[in-house]
């Protein structure tokens, strides 16, 4: 029997951290979207969670690139 290929993993745990601590900001109300957080309130989790992951990318940690 052949053994399944393992899945490389796609984001790095460290990237997760990000996700979280713009969760717990959306969860307080005081997460802002735009440049600089000058924007409006962030209104649903998936614009929180593409924050997150937004600035995981920035310091160059391991996240898939955006789907155009």
């Amino acid at each position: 029997m052949a053994k399944k290929a393992k899945k490389k993993r796609r984001y790095s745990k460290s990237s997760g951290s990000d996700v979280k601590s713009e969760m717990r900001r959306y969860k307080k109300g005081t997460a802002k979207s735009g440049r600089g957080g000058k924007g409006g309130k962030v209104k649903s989790k998936k614009q929180a969670i593409a924050i997150g992951l937004s600035k995981a990318r920035k310091k160059g940690k391991k996240v898939p690139k955006k789907k155009k």
